[in-house]
C-alpha cells in the first residue's frame, strides 16, 4: 500500500544532531550526588541518622517538569519512612514519593521547585520493593517494585493479571496512585477468571500500609487500610496526596495470551460509524476483548494490536520468552530520529506528515522484520512492550465511560472530529500533532471483582462506575514538547470531550486542563469539571479523607494544594 504524504519535502540527509540533543536530555538519569554530612546536618537538623540523604534532580517522563538538586532519601523500610515523615512534619517539608518518574502531569513536582523550597523526595524504588505470596490469589508487595518485577514474581509462580501498563519500568506505587490501566473487556461469551478485574490497578487492592496521621498520638504512624474500611476508597487512587509503602493485591491464574498486529485496516474501516459493517474496533473488541489502535498523525492505517487468551501456541505465532518484542519501537530508527531532530532543532514542524508515515513504515517493516506481528507466551512477555529507550513524547489522556455496545460510536465521533480538526490545521500551515492518537478500552473498577465483602470503590479512579455505563474507552494524543499550537489543539479536543461525552473523566497522569496556550491551568476544568464528573459528592468525600489523613499536607504540593479542595 502507498502510505506516501503527497507535496512535502524528502528527509534524505538530515541531521540527527537536534533530536540527538534532545534525547540525551530527556533519558537522563537524575544525578545523585552525596552530600558532606556536616552540611546535611546544617541543612537538614535532626534528620534520621538511620537515614542518608543526598542531592538529587527530578525529571518527567519528557523533561517538561524539571528540578536540580533537592534533598532526597532512600529508605530502606516503612519503618525508616515514617521517620522520615515525623521529621518532614516537623520540619515544615513537604514529602513527594518518587518511583521512575514515568508521567506528565505536576502530581509529584511541580514546574519551578528549585534546589531551596522544603521538598524531600523519597525513593521508593530502592528499598521498599518487597514480594511475597500471601496465599494462592494474593501477593504482598511493596510500592517501589516495578511491574516488570512484579509480573515475573507472579508468573513464576503460575499468576498473572488481565491485563497491565505497556511501560515495565512503572512502579507499583506510582501506577495505583493514577490509577494505572492496561486494555481488556471480557470477549464474547468469555468468563472472567477469580481474581482478575477488567478495571484499573487500584481495583486489585486488598490492603495497603499508608504513613496517616493519627489525631490521638499527635503524631504520623504506619495503618493499613482493609478494602472493606471506608478511608481505604480514597487511598485506593490518591494522586500523590498520600505515601504508601506496602500493598496486597488479588491475582489469579495466569494466562497465555496471542498478540497480532497488523497495518492493513484502514482508519476509516476501523473507526466507521456503527453499523458500518467491515473491519471495524468494535468487531475485534468482540472477537478478542483486548485491543489497542496506535494511529499515527496524517496517516491511513493505524498499527492495530489484538490480544486474545490461548492456552496453546497457534500453529504461525512465534513463542516469545521474554517482554519488549517491537525493538524498532524501543529504538529509535534513523530516519525517525533525523525527521524529530530537523522539527525540533530547525523548527521544521510542517514535517510531522512525513514523520507520521516514517513512524507507520517503520512498525509495518519492523513487524515483518522482527518476526513480532504474531507473538505468543505467559501473559507479561506480551502486555510489557514500552522501554525508556522509546521516543518521549507528550500525551493527554482521557477515558470515556459508556456503555459496551456504544464503544464503536465514541470512537468513530472523537476520531472523526479529531480527524477534520487536524485537517484544518494543516490547511492553514498548522501541525500541532506530530506522534499518534491511541485507543485502548477497559472495564470499570467494579468492587465485586475483588471477592471481598463491603469492598470499597476507589473514590477518584478514572474508571470508577457511573450509572448507565459498563465501558471506558481511553483516548491519549502524543506530540513532541514544543510543538506549535499544541495546547490550542489539545484544548480543542478537551472540550468536544466533555461536551460530547457525559461520561467523561481526564487520565490523571497525563495532560488535561488546556488553556490556548498551557496545560493543568485552564480554572473551569480544574475546579469545576473534573469534580463534577465523578460528582460533587464522591469529589468532597475523597478530598476530606485525604485532608484528615495528612492534615498538615506533609503529602502534596502546591498544584495539588488547588486541585484537591471541596467543591
Amino acid at each position: 500500500m502507498d502510505r506516501s504524504p503527497n507535496n512535502f519535502p524528502s528527509p534524505d540527509g538530515w541531521s540527527r544532531r537536534g533530536f540527538l540533543r534532545s534525547a540525551a536530555a530527556l533519558a537522563a538519569v537524575p544525578v545523585l550526588l552525596a552530600a558532606d554530612p556536616a552540611v546535611a546536618a546544617a541543612e537538614l537538623p535532626g534528620f534520621p541518622a538511620e537515614v542518608a540523604a543526598y542531592r538529587s534532580a527530578y525529571r518527567n517522563w519528557v523533561g517538561e517538569i524539571t528540578a536540580d538538586g533537592l534533598w532526597a532519601c532512600a529508605p530502606a523500610d516503612a519503618g525508616q519512612v515514617l521517620a522520615v515523615v515525623d521529621w518532614a512534619w516537623r520540619n515544615g517539608r513537604r514529602v513527594r514519593a518518587r518511583g521512575s518518574a514515568h508521567g506528565w502531569s505536576p502530581l509529584t513536582i511541580t514546574e519551578g521547585t528549585g534546589a531551596d523550597d522544603p521538598v524531600l523526595l523519597v525513593d521508593t524504588s530502592t528499598h521498599l520493593t518487597g514480594l511475597s505470596l500471601e496465599s494462592g490469589s494474593a501477593v504482598r508487595a511493596g510500592t517501589g517494585v516495578t511491574l516488570e518485577a512484579l509480573l515475573t514474581f507472579l508468573e513464576d509462580h503460575g499468576l498473572g493479571l488481565t491485563a497491565a501498563p505497556a511501560p515495565g519500568d512503572l512502579t507499583l506505587g506510582g501506577a495505583l496512585a493514577i490509577d494505572a490501566h492496561g486494555t481488556a473487556v471480557p470477549a464474547d461469551g468469555e468468563e472472567p477468571l477469580p481474581g482478575r478485574t477488567y478495571g484499573s490497578l487500584s481495583n486489585l487492592v486488598l490492603s495497603l500500609t499508608a504513613v496517616v496521621w493519627d489525631e490521638s498520638a499527635g503524631a504520623y504512624v504506619l495503618r493499613t487500610f482493609r478494602r472493606d474500611e471506608a478511608d481505604c476508597a480514597a487511598l485506593l487512587t490518591h494522586l500523590g496526596r498520600a505515601l504508601v509503602t506496602e500493598v496486597v493485591l488479588r491475582v489469579g491464574a495466569n494466562s497465555s495470551l496471542r498478540c497480532v498486529s497488523r497495518t492493513d485496516v484502514p482508519a476509516a474501516e476501523l473507526f466507521a460509524a456503527p453499523g458500518s459493517g467491515g473491519r471495524t474496533l468494535d468487531g475485534f473488541l468482540r472477537r478478542s476483548g483486548r485491543v489497542e489502535a496506535i494511529w499515527f498523525a496524517f496517516t491511513e492505517y493505524p498499527w492495530l494490536k489484538e490480544w486474545s487468551v490461548a492456552p496453546a501456541r497457534p500453529l504461525t505465532s512465534r513463542h516469545v520468552t521474554s517482554p519488549y518484542n517491537y525493538p524498532f519501537s524501543d529504538n529509535v530508527p534513523t530516519v525517525v530520529a533525523d525527521l524529530v531532530g530537523r522539527m525540533t532543532s530547525d523548527a521544521a514542524w510542517y514535517l510531522a506528515p512525513v514523520l507520521g508515515n516514517a513512524q507507520l513504515d517503520a512498525a509495518a517493516l519492523g513487524l515483518t522484520a522482527t518476526l513480532s506481528s504474531d507473538i505468543w507466551g505467559p501473559s507479561k512477555n506480551t502486555l510489557l512492550y514500552i522501554r525508556p529507550t522509546t521516543l518521549r513524547v507528550g500525551a493527554n489522556g482521557y477515558a470515556v465511560l459508556t456503555e459496551r455496545a456504544d464503544v464503536q460510536r465514541v470512537v468513530h465521533e472523537f476520531t472523526s472530529f479529531y480527524r477534520e480538526r487536524l485537517t484544518a490545521y494543516a490547511a492553514s500551515g498548522r501541525f500541532p500533532v506530530n506522534g499518534s492518537v491511541e485507543i485502548r478500552v477497559t472495564g470499570l473498577d467494579e468492587a465485586s471483582d475483588v471477592g471481598m465483602a463491603g469492598a470499597q470503590v476507589p473514590l477518584l479512579s478514572a474508571v470508577r462506575p457511573r450509572e448507565g455505563a459498563d465501558t471506558a474507552v481511553w483516548l491519549d494524543v502524543l506530540t513532541l514538547p514544543g510543538t506549535p499550537h499544541a495546547e490550542t489543539f489539545l484544548r480543542e479536543l478537551e472540550e468536544f470531550l466533555f461536551k460530547r461525552f457525559e461520561g467523561t473523566r481526564v487520565e490523571w497522569s497525563k495532560g488535561w486542563g488546556y488553556t490556548e496556550d498551557a496545560v493543568w491551568s485552564d480554572e473551569e476544568v480544574l475546579g469545576t469539571t473534573i469534580p463534577a464528573s465523578f460528582g460533587n459528592p464522591v469529589w468532597d468525600t475523597a478530598v476530606e479523607t485525604l485532608d484528615r489523613l495528612d492534615p498538615h499536607r506533609v503529602f502534596g504540593n502546591g498544584f495539588l494544594d488547588g486541585m484537591l479542595v471541596r467543591r
